[in-house]
Formats: structure tokens, sequence, C-alpha cells
């Protein structure tokens, strides 16, 4: 192991982290917005734009993150002159991904609010607006935090595939190295070290929110 690699080498692999993180939050961020949209037009019915929903949700939970990403990258510039940066590109990719993923997670929480929630804020006069926000969300959010959680993680360990469109993420600048350079073991070594560091303080603090919320629910 040449420690005196690592040491060379950490500062560009901490930019290309940093790089890929906010990729992420931002990603992640969207998609959780437009899966709460989705959800909530699928769960309603509403005439035509459910149906579009559903096509929606189904293509992209059906068709791999490297597909969307090529069409953006390579076949937005060729088709319609539309040319989009890496950061851009990983982004809209990683978002749209992540909505139908996080569309099916909080149809999954609606549909767990109990039915006499529903007659409940109905018999106090709430509209649907107010129903979203006061009964369905709070309790929704409660109940898909789980998988919430495991979306986010499963979008986060999707960034690998930025490698496809050469972009200066943690996963290409790695792969970048061992093609140019070698030391194939201490890349790869710090490569896992940079998701350990991420993905398990995020299980942790996951996993303490879901026994918080919980709590909060049942007060066991």
């Amino acid at each position: 192991m040449d420690f005196s690699y690592i040491v060379k080498v950490l500062p560009t692999l901490e930019k290309a982290l940093w790089l890929t993180l906010k990729i992420s939050f931002f990603g992640i961020t969207s998609a959780i917005i437009l899966g709460v949209i989705l959800s909530l037009v699928i769960f309603y019915r509403l005439p035509i734009i459910a149906r579009i929903a559903q096509g929606y949700v189904a293509f992209f939970r059906n068709t791999p993150l490297l597909l969307h990403l090529f069409f953006l990258y390579f076949g937005l510039p060729r088709a319609f002159g539309i040319v989009l940066s890496f950061e851009t590109t990983a982004l809209l990719g990683l978002s749209l991904l992540g909505g139908a993923y996080m569309a099916e997670a909080f149809k999954g929480g609606i549909e767990s609010v109990a039915k006499s929630q529903f007659d409940s804020g109905k018999a106090i006069g709430l509209n649907r607006l107010q129903m979203i926000r006061y009964i369905i969300l709070p309790q929704a959010f409660s109940y898909c935090i789980p998988a919430l959680g495991a979306n986010c993680i499963f979008l986060f360990k999707e960034t690998s595939v930025f490698t496809a469109i050469a972009g200066t993420d943690i996963t290409t600048v790695v792969v970048n190295y061992i093609s140019n350079i070698g030391h194939t073991n201490e890349n790869l070594l710090l490569l896992v070290i940079a998701y350990v560091i991420v993905i398990l303080p995020f299980t942790m603090i996951l996993s303490y929110v879901e026994k918080r919320v919980r709590y909060a629910e049942f007060g066991s």
C-alpha cells in the first residue's frame, strides 16, 4: 500500500466527493418533491394527468439510469441541439429516476393512512389541500421513511454510473486514475472509504429517525 500516493490524491478525491454529494443532495431533494406530487396525482386519480404520472413512474422504474444519461448527454445535442453540462445531466438523470421511486414510496405511505383519518378531516370541514398538508403528508412520511431512506441510498450509489458521461464525480476520477496511473488497490480503497463515510452515518441517522417517528406515532 503506497500511502504517499494516497496523501497525494486525497485533495482531488475530496473535491470529487463533494461534487458527488452536491449532485446527490439536489437530485434526491428534487426526486422527493417530484415523488410527492406524482403520488398525490396518482392517489387522487386526476383525469389524464394520473395516467401520465403512472406512465412516467412505470417508464423510469423499468429503465436504467445509464439510458437516461446517454439520452440527456448525447441524444439531446444530436436531436434538438440542446447541450447540457455534466452536472446538469447528472442532476436531471438522478432527479427523473428518483422521482419515480419516491412516488412509489409515497404512494405506499399515503395508502397506509387509515380511512378514518380522511373521514375525520372531511367531518371537520378540511378541503383537499388542508387534508394533504395536515393529515395525509405527515402520516405518509412516517410510514414511508424506511422506503425513502432505501431510495436515497440507492440513488447515491447510482452516482457511480456517471462514469458513462465522463464527469468529475468521485467514481469517474478514481476510474481515470486507475486507467492512467495505476495504483488500483489504493484507488479502490479510497473509493470504498468515500462511499462508507457517506452511507454509514446516513443509515444510522435514518434508523434513529425511524425509531423516533414510531415512538411519536404509537407512544411506546
